[in-house]
């Protein structure tokens, strides 16, 4: 979620289930200094007398992004989130994944249809020629949460929305969030997103309905629904989804509960077709807090250099209050999958045993 939870004291977390990384302190990776990406093996083995010491340690970027979102682009990964004191929509680059520099603000001018503040949860993706960045903005007429369309040359921005109207607010359903654009494998571009309906009082839905090839555009008439809040460990919302498409099936990561407690998490739904049937073979959270951090979720899958899949997300330090309190930071947790095709997320840990 968007709101800013503010320096109050998350909940006490529950029981973690155990995290990868085993042993306290620091775990410490040798990566040759002379190899390919960071991640792939050292094609010359006579290099390994050259390794250095090199440690995943999270939060990856400890300022406030909540609602983290990464972009592979022109070879280099940028990082997306919500509004804060980087600007309207923040970015960030890496060569890594671990190490972030703070580019700036990618939106620094607000589209017409949108009041200031309460931007949030940016997605980037490149169609026609162009990056296409959908977010959510308060509507100025009905302050309700909608969803806008901005377009740019860089990855940086400046993104530009010339619209006098939202793209998508349900307004009946109490707004639009959480927008998540995917690509099939077959080249067909979708969007997800949430009906803001727990703002209002009623049912919450993950959708998706076509877009354009450009992104300009929805097609068809209306959006499909996907998954709702059907599970105790829920709450009475989803939100924050990304769509993994591996192995001819579908896998959806969402996020649940209250944004601003440790009971906040991260679901899995799968399926054959993206528009489902949809199932949740699991009745508990794939990941929830830990000792490390709590409320980790809205978050996306990425995909490394050497082909390992990882979940960029946001989490804070469980025992920070007040003034120490940094906001919701990004992490980065691994993402294996079992042999079966079932997602495993441990974690969040604050360190990780291997690296991108």
């Amino acid at each position: 979620m968007t709101r800013n939870p503010g320096p109050s004291r998350p909940s006490s977390p529950p029981r973690p289930r155990p995290a990868r990384t085993a042993a306290a302190g620091l775990v410490v990776l040798l990566l040759a200094a002379c190899g390919g990406p960071a991640g792939d093996p050292d094609p010359d083995p006579a290099t390994t007398e050259q390794e250095s010491d090199v440690a995943l340690t999270n939060p990856v970027h400890d300022g406030n992004l909540p609602d983290p979102f990464v972009l592979r682009a022109e070879g280099a990964w940028y990082a997306y989130g919500t509004q804060g004191r980087l600007g309207t929509m923040p970015v960030l680059r890496s060569d890594d994944l671990v190490h972030w520099e703070v580019v700036g603000d990618a939106m620094p001018t607000l589209a017409p249809w949108t009041g200031a503040g309460r931007h949030w949860a940016p997605e980037v993706v490149e169609l026609g020629g162009r990056y296409v960045a959908y977010y959510t903005a308060m509507e100025r007429e009905t302050q309700q949460q909608c969803l806008g369309v901005a377009f740019a040359d860089a990855p940086t921005g400046p993104f530009v929305d010339e619209a006098e109207q939202p793209f998508v607010c349900e307004h009946d359903e109490g707004g639009s969030i959480d927008a998540s654009p995917f690509v099939a494998a077959d080249g067909t571009p979708y969007l997800l997103w949430k009906n803001d309906g727990n703002h209002v009082g009623v049912r919450s839905w993950i959708r998706v309905q076509q877009l354009a090839p450009d992104g300009t555009a929805l097609v068809g008439d209306a959006p499909v629904d996907l998954i709702t809040h059907d599970q105790p460990w829920e709450g009475h919302l989803v939100e924050g989804p990304t769509v993994v498409e591996r192995g001819g099936r579908f896998h959806l990561l969402y996020s649940a509960n209250d944004y601003g407690s440790a009971d906040y998490g991260v679901g899995w739904a799968v399926a054959d077709a993206l528009t489902g049937p949809w199932t949740k073979p699991l009745d508990a959270p794939l990941m929830r807090s830990s000792p490390d951090a709590a409320g980790p979720g809205h978050g996306c899958v990425v995909t490394a250099d050497d082909g390992a899949t990882w979940y960029v997300h946001h989490a804070w330090p469980p025992d920070a209050v007040g003034a120490a309190y940094p906001g919701r930071q990004m992490w980065l947790t691994p993402l294996d999958w079992d042999a079966d095709g079932t997602p495993v997320l441990d974690g969040p840990s604050a360190t990780v045993d291997r690296l991108p």
